[in-house]
């Protein structure tokens, strides 16, 4: 025995979960498994700082990863080059137009062909989105999708699950626009749940759980961001928050 906590397996019937300090080590912040993806268990979820996140042919796992990956409001780093960009106008900002068709190409944009959004997920995700908790930042380029981000939203929080790209650097201002709403928010981060290299590459950090979900607590209370503004006004013009030197 070596004292590792042992996976638990949820009851469909039952929307409870374990406390995330009982999560794996090895994987990293593995904590459940079973379950569905109902719209009340989903946001039960991400209320206790749980996300879903599996492959297909593997159950359904839940995580609550330490430290956790997120990325402040101000602390994106633009490079000169994409903050001339974001100021010429090319590349158009919208809000909650597309959803549908955001998550669908989020669920294409793997080089491998191999994703964990799901079909299951796509349809899961859709109905938090005509509920009014799953939210999409779309960057039109000549009246064509050319990148998005999605995610859910809970107070003054945006917990994002993916994003992609068909031209260069449109989900980058897609994210930079999220950001800028965040901002105007009062939002402590933009929770991007695990790191990588990429999101580290963007000015993202990793916080303590313990820490992180602190913070959840306290501002999944705070009013919720007014998505009907945005997509009514959507971000135009917004100035990137941080610059750096790098041209490229």
């Amino acid at each position: 025995m070596n004292g590792q906590p042992q996976l638990a397996w949820l009851d469909e019937q039952d929307l409870s979960f374990p406390d995330p300090s009982e999560a794996l080590t090895q994987p990293d912040g593995l904590l459940a498994a079973g379950g569905d993806l109902s719209p009340q268990r989903l946001l039960h979820a991400y209320q206790l700082g749980i996300f879903p996140w599996y492959e297909p042919g593997q159950p359904l796992l839940w995580w609550s990863p330490d430290p956790r990956s997120v990325l402040e409001p101000h602390a994106m780093q633009v490079s000169r080059r994409l903050a001339r960009k974001i100021r010429q106008g090319r590349f158009v900002i919208q809000v909650n137009t597309a959803f549908n068709q955001v998550i669908e190409a989020c669920s294409c944009n793997r080089p491998d062909n191999r994703t964990w959004i799901t079909a299951e997920m796509i349809r899961a995700y859709q109905q938090m989105h005509e509920a009014g908790y799953a939210h999409s930042i779309e960057c039109f380029m000549d009246g064509q999708l050319a990148g998005g981000v999605y995610g859910l939203s809970l107070g003054n929080l945006f917990f994002g699950e993916s994003m992609f790209y068909r031209a260069p650097d449109a989900s980058k201002i897609a994210l930079a626009a999220l950001l800028a709403i965040l901002r105007d928010a009062g939002s402590p981060f933009l929770d991007c749940q695990i790191s990588n290299p990429h999101l580290l590459s963007l000015g993202a950090r990793e916080m303590p759980r313990a820490e992180y979900l602190q913070v959840l607590a306290e501002h999944i209370r705070k009013p919720a961001i007014d998505w009907a503004r945005w997509q009514a006004n959507p971000p135009w013009g917004f100035k990137p928050s941080c610059l750096i030197d790098q041209d490229d």
